[in-house]
């Protein structure tokens, strides 16, 4: 799965670890996300898109 949390973290200035903390996760899941090695559950995909402000399907796409 495709995404942009890349783009949209550094944008709003975060590093990876930030946005972990702010997720609950480890840096490790926030690296594996962005480089698509890992799909966030629908939870997690929830709480990535209301950092974000925009809708799960703005911020991933199938590949």
């Amino acid at each position: 799965m495709r995404n942009i949390i890349p783009e949209l973290r550094k944008q709003q200035g975060y590093s990876q670890a930030r946005l972990a903390e702010l997720l609950g996760v480890s840096r490790q899941t926030v690296i594996s996300i962005e480089k698509g090695r890992f799909d966030p559950s629908l939870p997690l995909a929830f709480s990535i898109a209301a950092i974000f402000e925009k809708r799960i399907e703005e911020i991933f796409q199938p590949d």
